[in-house]
């Protein structure tokens, strides 16, 4: 269950830097601080799930990668972010990372 906990807590890891930039609009400054805050605890209570049968550096390095992937995705598709080879490659070598903690742990 602990990777299941781990994986959803990455997802809301992306969550609340997506609220961050919707409330940049200010019809939905106060909507998105809320869904920020909001994201942050959900995210930080899996993540106390997880780390009661995954390690805490494995544990943190992971929901840090799948937040730092899936934002950058986001980015992408949802705000015409860069696409560059250089930002593609290096997002490449954080899935590799967050594989190798998986299988090595």
């Amino acid at each position: 269950m602990g990777w299941l906990y781990l994986f959803i807590a990455g997802i809301f890891e992306i969550g609340w830097p997506l609220s961050l930039k919707l409330s940049q609009a200010p019809q939905y400054r106060l909507t998105g601080i809320v869904l920020a805050a909001i994201s942050m605890a959900i995210s930080g209570f899996f993540l106390w799930l997880a780390q009661l049968t995954i390690s805490i550096g494995t544990a943190y390095a992971v929901w840090t990668g799948i937040g730092a992937v899936g934002t950058l995705l986001a980015g992408i598709f949802l705000f015409g972010d860069s696409t560059s080879i250089g930002r593609l490659i290096s997002v490449f070598f954080i899935i590799v990372g967050i594989i190798g903690l998986k299988i090595s742990q």
